[in-house]
């Protein structure tokens, strides 16, 4: 995996604050259980998001929104489907109990500066979302409608995991393409946030 290049310094800011996450938890011991693991998943799923946009944000325009073979196209399309798939569709489901009817191409916001807010914004909410989970809620089922209009019930903590993985999938398509058009990605591997933070895995 290409090797990480050093940010210009206009970009140091989102990078200390990349930092400042990981020490946060530096000394907090590991929670155990159902809780703990997707904890864990949520502060991975925010950190990756910060390490994927120090090579983003340097991102050429042309680089950034020109179709790069992606199910969604371009780095912009497909960083736009995270944002409708988790914080308009998922996030609904889990916090409102709702069932939006959305496209999941849909352009919810054209600004590469604004969506990244936007997503960082969104990928922060999940931790105090999971912390305020008591074991009967993890352990319990999440109730919503398909795209399609079916009614579904599928287990609420394995429901959860999958948008973290749904965004770390993606993630990868996005290091997949800039590794393609010859930028730097970024090293997104869990152990090594766990590293960092000086946890064991």
């Amino acid at each position: 995996m290409p090797r990480v290049r050093p940010l210009p310094a206009r970009h140091a800011a989102l990078s200390a604050a990349m930092e400042s996450l990981a020490d946060s938890h530096a000394t907090a011991p590991e929670d155990a259980g159902l809780q703990g693991h997707l904890a864990t998943l949520a502060r991975y799923h925010r950190w990756a998001l910060h390490r994927l946009y120090e090579q983003v944000v340097v991102l050429p325009e042309a680089d950034y929104r020109r179709d790069a073979g992606l199910y969604f196209k371009s780095v912009h399309g497909t960083l736009n489907h995270l944002l409708v798939g988790e914080r308009q569709l998922w996030w609904r489901r889990f916090s409102e109990g709702v069932s939006p009817q959305l496209s999941l191409d849909a352009e919810a916001e054209p600004d590469r500066t604004r969506l990244r807010e936007r997503l960082l914004d969104a990928a922060g909410d999940w931790q105090p979302f999971v912390a305020a989970c008591d074991a009967a809620r993890l352990t319990g089922s999440l109730d919503y409608t398909t795209m399609k209009g079916l009614p579904v019930s599928l287990p609420f903590a394995a429901t959860l995991a999958h948008v973290f993985n749904h965004a770390t999938h993606h993630r990868g398509q996005i290091t997949a393409a800039l590794t393609s058009m010859g930028h730097a990605c970024p090293e997104l591997d869990l152990v090594w946030m766990l590293q960092r933070e000086g946890a064991k895995p």
